[in-house]
């Protein structure tokens, strides 16, 4: 997969799968090719991000969410969310900072008659710290900018719920798009893919 494709697949892929956090290798297959269009909303649950739940005894819980990580086919590589601690993610986040995020080449109708699970069936698992976004800073201007251009309704959502952005900071990446074979994905080369 070259890393124009890997940045285009990230950018318009949406559907949960959910994976427990851990470092793992990815493997290295078919090319993605070119995605021109985007699931609708109804058709899938978005994106699920998965914190580590210290009401539960420290195990992992799934939600599904929301994320941008820049303008439309400008994207970062970064994923900012917009979160209240109303919602378990975010006050999870806030104790025990270990999280995950993972997206599935599935819901964009290129996988044929695959499972979703069949490893020819491209998905990505990204694997960080969910922190709080300093509000002040420029990077907090970009990321709600990326934010409420993806998801407009979010500028509504209630004032006193406290939604605040959140960013995963990247630490490890598990990437399957076909069987077999070994080739790692780097932090460094995913983030410095250039459209």
């Amino acid at each position: 997969m070259n890393n124009k494709s890997l940045v285009h697949f990230l950018q318009v892929l949406s559907l949960v799968l959910f994976f427990v956090v851990g470092t793992q290798d990815s493997v290295e297959g078919r090319l993605i090719s070119t995605i021109s269009k985007k699931p609708h909303p109804n058709d899938a649950a978005a994106y699920a991000r998965c914190t580590i739940s210290s009401d539960l005894g420290g195990a992992p819980f799934g939600n599904v969410v929301s994320f941008s990580d820049g303008l439309p086919n400008e994207g970062s590589g970064v994923p900012y969310f917009y979160l209240t601690t109303l919602d378990p993610t975010a006050r999870n986040a806030l104790r025990d900072k270990r999280s995950s995020l993972a997206i599935s080449e599935y819901p964009l109708g290129t996988c044929g008659e695959r499972d979703p699970e069949n490893p020819a069936c491209a998905k990505i698992t990204l694997t960080g710290k969910l922190v709080l976004v300093d509000v002040s800073t420029k990077e907090a201007e970009f990321a709600e900018h990326a934010l409420f251009t993806k998801h407009p309704e979010m500028m509504d959502w209630p004032e006193d719920h406290n939604f605040q952005i959140f960013k995963l900071e990247i630490e490890d990446i598990f990437l399957i798009n076909w069987f077999g074979g070994r080739k790692p994905l780097t932090v460094d080369q995913y983030l410095h893919t250039k459209m």
